[in-house]
């Protein structure tokens, strides 16, 4: 498994960072990974809801925007893609 990560304004990568782990994607740890996605982007969690989760199992990516976030954030989206084969 290897989810690519980047904070995003402007449609411009402000920093990104690749989480890789052995076996495939367990959705019900996909809230573990999005943390450790924020703790190497030092951001702050977003709210996780079925929606995202979701949106990731169909498409291979989720879009998490400033309202998903409770904190204040600087940029406009955190983009997390599914790079695995």
């Amino acid at each position: 498994m290897r989810l690519w990560a980047k904070v995003m304004r402007e449609d411009k990568i402000l920093s990104q960072c690749v989480l890789e782990e052995d076996g495939r994607v367990v959705y019900s740890h996909f809230f573990d990974y999005l943390s450790e996605i924020c703790t190497k982007l030092d951001v702050p969690t977003p709210v996780l809801l079925k929606q995202h989760v979701l949106q990731f199992a169909k498409f291979r990516h989720v879009k998490f925007i400033p309202r998903d976030f409770v904190d204040s954030t600087d940029f406009d989206k955190l983009w997390i893609e599914n790079i695995s084969e």
